[in-house]
């Protein structure tokens, strides 16, 4: 037996009717004063920091031309192109640029190692459900804030001068960078924990540290390694960079051969960084689905 609606008077239908209407044209009263302040800032800060539209127009030509010509070689052939002497020729320093990767590749792997052990371990002091007390985790907090918004860069100058050219500069700045980013990321993944388990811990007199060995790091340690991967990623992009200011690794080649208008050099190296790290990217999107499981979703 079905039951029927009572149906509204329409004074009250048409009321109801009036307020959602008022109430959708407030919201998008409000959206478009929102993307008009947002117009009105990016003017401001266009005109402040003298970006000029006209200057960008006027010269992509530059940029263009600059491409064109790194991917022609010497005699004015396309690089590239499928011939054997053509290819032989465009990558002719690909032993010497393959080493050149290879410790571009360690550097980052180094470096994500080290920052992501100091990050696993500094992330249980500044999560805020987790630290001992709070002058800890707002030290443990600050801590992680300065490495990280230091650049890389400006780490590997620094590490330059102390410790001379070389790989080592770039490991020590990927990894304290690293530590800051990575710390953060994870000090985030455990404070979305279920405190359940530690709660239960703590009520049998378990210590702190071994609240977060058993009933913690379960929780988390699958998005430790998911960020950790996703970080490795990144870093080999910001290893080949370190060599820019003589911190080992392929990119002391690549600023040579800018600097010295290797036009087809520059487009060779590139095109090697670029294939290594999408091999790179595809692994670690293939590790990182298996951890989370994704591939047994699908």
């Amino acid at each position: 037996m079905s039951t029927a609606v009572p149906r509204l008077p329409d004074h009250q239908l048409s009321a109801l009717a009036g307020a959602y209407a008022e109430a959708v044209a407030a919201k998008r009263r409000q959206l478009y004063i929102g993307l008009a302040l947002f117009i009105l800032a990016y003017i401001i800060a266009g005109i402040v920091a003298e970006v000029r539209p006209t200057t960008f127009f006027t010269n992509l030509w530059r940029f263009t031309d600059y491409i064109g010509r790194i991917f022609t070689l010497e005699q004015g052939a396309a690089a590239g192109r499928f011939v054997l002497f053509d290819v032989v020729e465009w990558m002719w320093g690909f032993d010497k640029w393959m080493k050149l990767l290879w410790e571009t590749l360690l550097i980052a792997y180094v470096g994500t190692l080290i920052g992501a052990i100091g990050g696993f371990a500094f992330s249980f002091l500044s999560a805020r459900n987790l630290t001992p007390n709070s002058t800890i985790g707002f030290l443990a907090k600050r801590w992680l804030e300065f490495f990280r918004t230091v650049p890389e860069i400006v780490f590997a100058l620094i590490f330059v001068v102390a410790f001379g050219l070389g790989p080592v500069p770039g490991v020590l700045a990927i990894a304290l960078h690293t530590f800051g980013a990575l710390g953060k990321q994870f000090a985030e993944v455990a404070e979305n924990i279920d405190m359940k388990p530690v709660d239960g811990l703590t009520a049998t007199g378990a210590t702190w540290s071994e609240c977060m060995r058993f009933a913690v790091v379960p929780q988390v340690l699958s998005n430790y390694a998911s960020y950790a991967l996703l970080r490795f990623e990144v870093n080999v992009r910001g290893a080949a960079v370190m060599g820019f200011v003589g911190a080992g690794g392929i990119g002391q080649d690549l600023v040579e051969a800018i600097r010295k208008f290797y036009y087809s050099d520059v487009s060779a190296i590139l095109v090697l960084i670029i294939a290594t790290v999408m091999i790179i990217d595809l692994a670690t999107e293939w590790l990182r689905h298996r951890l989370i499981g994704l591939d047994q979703r699908s």
